[in-house]
């Protein structure tokens, strides 16, 4: 039996990059909203209320301030009466989309309790393709 030796992260490497991802997204409710752009077509700020469950309104709106200035969405302005706002994915955004269908399949499979019939499915079987790859 090999013993188990830690790995060393390369020297370029001054730390942990699930860390650091995490320190992107990992803020309560903002891969919600990465979902909701991404996955249901969600781009107004009301939209995002109704969809993303528990999040109020001061919460809503901090986050995509902190997903704009990180360079995940990006907001467009329309000039009409009234003033319309959509967000979109950036490409550092849409960069995620493979990572949460990932996540997605990880909890079709290993946690089957999600449907309501209790019977595990597939990302292919429930979305007609493989989790897209980086």
């Amino acid at each position: 039996m090999k013993e188990y030796v830690p790995l060393e992260p390369p020297e370029e490497i001054k730390k942990c990059p699930i860390d650091n991802t995490f320190k992107i997204i990992g803020k309560k409710f903002t891969v919600h909203i990465i979902r909701d752009i991404s996955m249901r077509g969600k781009k107004r700020f009301n939209e995002f209320l109704d969809s993303v469950e528990g999040i109020n309104s001061n919460t809503l709106a901090t986050r995509l301030k902190e997903m704009e200035r990180n360079g995940l969405i990006k907001r467009k302005i329309f000039h009409e009466i009234p003033i319309r706002i959509e967000y979109t994915l950036t490409e550092k955004g849409e960069d995620l989309i493979p990572i949460l269908e990932q996540m997605s399949a990880y909890s079709m499979k290993h946690a089957p309790q999600i449907f309501f019939d209790g019977k595990t499915r597939s990302f292919q079987k429930l979305c007609g393709r493989d989790p897209k790859s980086l």
